[in-house]
């Protein structure tokens, strides 16, 4: 197959504790399904914010927040349990839930979609915290997923540099915020603008290059 018919893929570059990406997963699901045939969606772990153990700063923490209660204005039917800034200790570090994704993925490719989801529910409508290992095994339980395995792989080098690869592929896209869209094909590779009510648009501008 040459290169001028390849076909098309699209990029999907997401943190789990995104607030933005919460929003935006209704419409994503929308989208995927609105996909021209053979064109396929891959998705890259953006990573957010890296491990620290220190608590949330104060200012952070009300940054935060605020930009929950925007994420609410701006798109209607997105819920947040505020419950979580008062039961939990905030960190500021994604990597943790970032790695959970990939090894869960390890177990089976449809893994990465549901772990990314319960991490979401877990975060925003459960208020725990999915900076905290403890809780990211407790998903992967629950999710069935062999629970040893997914506490061995969870913080192994080999996961973490699967992380490290993702970000600097999305970085290389010049991906600078979440959730982004980027789509490939033998023209090179071109953002796609997210839009968080209506799916049609960003349908419009992948659809030419199915025709390719």
């Amino acid at each position: 197959m040459t290169e001028e018919h390849m076909p098309a893929r699209l990029y999907y570059v997401h943190d789990p504790m995104c607030s933005w990406c919460w929003a935006f997963a209704p419409m994503l699901h929308v989208l995927e399904q609105a996909l021209p045939a053979g064109m396929t969606m891959t998705r890259l772990l953006g990573g957010l914010a890296p491990d620290t153990d220190a608590p949330m700063p104060e200012e952070m923490r009300r940054y935060v927040q605020s930009a929950w209660r925007e994420v609410e204005r701006r798109v209607p039917g997105t819920r947040f349990d505020f419950r979580f800034w008062e039961v939990c200790r905030p960190r500021r570090a994604t990597y943790p839930a970032c790695r959970a994704v990939i090894a869960a993925r390890r177990q089976g490719e449809a893994f990465d979609r549901r772990m990314t989801r319960a991490i979401q529910e877990a975060y925003y409508l459960r208020a725990l915290n999915p900076s905290e290992d403890e809780t990211l095994i407790g998903l992967a339980a629950e999710l069935g997923l062999d629970a040893a395995v997914f506490t061995r792989d969870l913080n192994s080098p080999g996961v973490h540099r699967e992380l490290e690869d993702e970000i600097a592929r999305s970085r290389a896209m010049g991906v600078t915020s979440f959730p982004s869209l980027a789509l490939e094909d033998a023209h090179g590779l071109h953002g796609i603008p997210v839009n968080y009510l209506d799916s049609r648009p960003m349908v419009e501008a992948i659809r030419p290059a199915a025709d390719l």
